[in-house]
């Protein structure tokens, strides 16, 4: 599964029969799951991340957002959103809400 995301292969691809034989060229003991199982488990471990993310914010309290954007040392272009706030001990904490790869070229046309 991990490669199908790193790869952004949709989950339908896995249906396909020279894929398929590919796989198990590979390794012959390997079963490998459905479209739909694919899928349900990608949905439930995204369900458990908001869920992850939702108990470290504070329930009644105001927080700010940012959004960051760096290139790493490998020319990745990469954006995060992070929700900071205070606790009750007036500690600053912050919460990853959001982190990915973008296109470079995309922002290109916006930088002067």
């Amino acid at each position: 599964m991990l490669g199908f995301v790193l790869a952004h292969i949709p989950w339908n691809a896995i249906s396909n029969l020279e894929l398929r034989r590919s796989y198990k060229a590979l390794r012959d003991d390997l079963v490998l799951p459905s479209a739909t199982t694919l899928s349900n488990i990608c949905g439930g471990e995204y369900a458990l991340t908001v869920d992850t993310i939702k108990k470290q914010l504070p329930s009644r309290n105001k927080f700010s957002l940012a959004l960051d954007r760096w290139t790493s040392t490998n020319k990745l272009a990469i954006t995060s959103v992070i929700a900071y706030y205070m606790d009750r001990n007036w500690a600053l904490r912050e919460v990853q809400l959001a982190f990915d790869e973008i296109n470079l070229l995309f922002f290109s046309h916006f930088e002067s």
